[in-house]
């Protein structure tokens, strides 16, 4: 396929579809295309597409990334093995139950039909966890963009090993079980059949290695401690979650989680936001408003002068053009609107009275 559907299209559901329903309608489509129940020509590539989509879909993180960016987000913070990865509990749970704990339908075989070979190897490899870190935002950081610096806490390499986990002149050695695969075939008779797992293994927990000699101040590589961050929030940025890919939790051995860093834009004691376009508003007196003048408006950046005509009416809208917010990776700005607001004394004079009937009766 020349170009990647929509996610949701492929799988046939909402934007708004809850995970439950995701996840139905990705079994009803596995057990339509999967390679060994369907064969057709065009079988694979529709499992491919349906897999790739739940993958997605299926992980929080993820479909936020996707929903906000598309294909470019998605793709651009995660290579395919890492898109899958995340995913591969959901997808065992699927398989085991529609096509039973067999090796044909487990995740390890969704790998290796997407990219070909013997699928992840040393599958058992653990993933750190994701972490969690929360910050507000003003409207002219969105406008600027905005520099975070985060001292986090979590495992680093340990000093003494520089993150190896065995003493100075030893390594690690292949282990003997599983012989450097980090999995296990298990055999299981029921009846006459043979059903055979893939499991990690118990022994290297899944890495295929062990340390000959461990650090004894870590014995795994990794120790508590404080690594700085300092990244950059876009320009044009919004409520969501953002992922820096590898900053989360790493263990031993193991692939680090994504740090995902929650955005929430605080509100603006004089502007209003819808997207890229700003509001507010700009009081004038009724003589201004019938008159006309020529106002100070406040923007994000300084002050712009903005023409009122004669006979202005209140509420109405004005638009300064382009003094909006940017668009998320793009150098296009919205545009500052400002609702004029016709302030109506509340105490006259009797001659101000006078003269207003008066005028009105003239």
């Amino acid at each position: 396929m020349s170009a990647k559907r929509d996610y949701y299209e492929v799988l046939g559901i909402s934007k708004s579809a809850p995970a439950d329903e995701i996840k139905s309608q990705y079994r009803k489509l596995a057990l339509k295309f999967h390679p060994d129940r369907n064969k057709s020509p065009d079988a694979q590539e529709h499992f491919k597409e349906i897999s790739e989509a739940y993958a997605v879909l299926s992980d929080t993180s993820k479909r936020q990334l996707y929903d906000q960016h598309g294909h470019a987000g998605v793709d651009g913070q995660y290579s395919s093995e890492d898109i899958f990865r995340g995913a591969g509990g959901n997808f065992n749970d699927i398989f085991n139950d529609l096509f039973g704990r067999r090796s044909s339908g487990g995740f390890d075989s969704i790998f290796e039909n997407l990219f070909g070979g013997g699928g992840f190897g040393n599958f058992g490899r653990q993933r750190g966890s994701d972490m969690l870190h929360e910050t507000s935002v003003s409207l002219e950081d969105v406008l600027h963009g905005k520099q975070i610096e985060l001292d986090l806490q979590k495992f680093v390499d340990c000093p003494d090993c520089n993150g190896t986990g065995c003493t100075s002149g030893s390594s690690k050695i292949t282990c003997s079980d599983c012989r450097g695969q980090g999995q296990v075939r298990v055999s299981r008779k029921m009846g006459f059949s043979t059903f055979v797992t893939v499991q990690p293994c118990r022994k290297c927990n899944g890495q295929g290695q062990m340390f000959e000699n461990p650090c004894k101040k870590c014995k795994s590589g990794k120790v508590k401690g404080t690594k700085h961050l300092s990244f950059n929030l876009p320009p044009g940025i919004d409520n969501g979650d953002y992922v820096v890919q590898g900053e989360g939790e790493s263990i031993p051995d193991g692939q680090s989680g994504d740090l995902i860093v929650r955005v929430r834009v605080e509100d603006h004691p004089k502007f209003r936001r819808d997207d890229t376009d700003i509001y507010c508003d700009a009081k004038i007196s009724m003589v201004d408003a019938t008159l006309g003048t020529e106002i100070q408006v406040s923007t994000l950046v300084g002050s712009e002068k903005l023409k009122i005509a004669e006979g202005t009416q209140p509420n109405t809208i004005l638009k300064i053009k382009g003094k909006g917010l940017p668009k998320l990776h793009s150098s296009r700005r919205g545009d500052q609107f400002v609702r004029v607001v016709v302030e109506i004394p509340k105490k006259l004079s009797k001659e101000q009275k006078n003269f207003l009937k008066d005028f009105d009766q003239n």
